[in-house]
């Protein structure tokens, strides 16, 4: 039976709309986009940077990315990336714990964040201390955290994962005869303890996009369209999973877009991630999964929406927003992520890869 744990972590709800968000910073048309285009190129080669960015954020940025010898790719592949890149800046583009991804891998080198106002729900959802205290309640169980919480919150677990390696992670665990204690997303952990079977004691985090999606909604927009192959990021409630033809992390999605034969895809993931799809499937038709009436994100991140091109340029003029993590907590956050980086290559070892 169960343990009846109460395990914290609800969701915070004074989150800004990403409607306010956009409204408030209206992003740049003609004349000035290609003139802000061309200043962030000029910056960051006289800055000797490069700029990574999340597949969440705005297309003008990503575009940027790629034309400029960056890269757009996922929050690890994003950190794993600037690592191994010459530059001696990192600019990222995305949420705050992105950033300190970043210089966790990369403590030698600045990393600037157009703003470090970018939150994540469940990051928020999960304050170091309460989560250090619930880790010494149970110290017979295995701290397994997401990629999206802060270096504090990493640097007390045993292990970091992505979404695309969570699975691997715990059913080795899970192997080991470990018993965990998974942060901070309460829908990837019930899918991965659905899929893996694994004892685990679940935060309750969730994030602001994905919760938002309804299955009542995607189950009649997949009625209309039976053509189609639904897309859908584990984060999202148990229901709207159910109904996916995929589930699988923003890479795992990317790549399923252009592999699928069907000519209409529904996603429920940030719509951020559509640059990337079109890219990956043109010719494909890519509809956006219905969310709740009430949506605070209405399917795009209030956080991600917050980077533009006025503030990369501007942060690259200044050099503020520089990210800074404290170093007994970074060497505490790379040993856990550190784990998962091992831990991946030698599975893609022993699979020939």
């Amino acid at each position: 039976m169960a343990e009846k744990i109460i395990v914290p972590g609800g969701p915070v709800r004074d989150y800004p709309r990403t409607a306010d968000v956009l409204a408030a910073t209206p992003r740049p048309t003609g004349l000035e986009r290609a003139r802000l285009g061309e200043r962030v190129k000029r910056l960051l080669a006289e800055r000797d940077a490069v700029l990574v960015a999340h597949y969440y954020t705005d297309p003008d940025l990503q575009q940027l990315a790629e034309e400029t010898g960056g890269r757009v790719a996922d929050s690890l592949e994003m950190a794993r990336f600037g690592h191994a890149h010459p530059a001696t800046t990192l600019v990222v583009a995305g949420v705050r714990f992105m950033g300190e991804t970043a210089k966790i891998l990369s403590p030698e080198k600045r990393v600037l964040m157009p703003t470090l106002e970018a939150d994540c729900s469940l990051d928020l959802s999960c304050p170091a201390e309460e989560f250090s205290a619930f880790c010494d309640a149970h110290p017979e169980r295995t701290p397994v955290v997401y990629a999206n919480t802060s270096a504090a919150v990493k640097a007390r677990a045993d292990w970091v994962v992505t979404s695309s390696i969570a699975v691997d992670v715990v059913r080795h665990l899970r192997e080991q005869g470990e018993r965990l204690i998974w942060a901070p997303d309460r829908y990837l952990g019930g899918y991965i303890q659905r899929v893996t079977g694994a004892d685990m004691l679940v935060w309750q985090g969730s994030c602001v996009v994905h919760e938002e999606f309804s299955a009542d909604g995607l189950a009649g927009l997949k009625a209309l369209h039976p053509e189609a192959a639904v897309l859908v990021h584990p984060e999202s409630p148990e229901g709207v999973v159910a109904l996916a033809d995929v589930v699988g992390s923003t890479s795992q999605l990317v790549d399923a877009a252009a592999r699928l034969p069907n000519p209409t895809l529904i996603v429920a993931t940030d719509n951020g991630i559509f640059y990337r799809m079109r890219q990956a499937a043109p010719g494909k038709r890519i509809l956006e999964a219905p969310t709740s009436e009430a949506c605070v994100s209405c399917a795009h991140c209030p956080w991600m929406a917050m980077n533009g091109l006025q503030n990369l340029a501007r942060v690259l003029e200044t050099g503020e927003n520089e990210v800074q993590v404290d170093e007994e907590v970074r060497r505490g956050a790379l040993r856990a992520t550190r784990r998962m980086i091992e831990f991946a290559a030698s599975r893609a070892k022993a699979a020939g890869r």
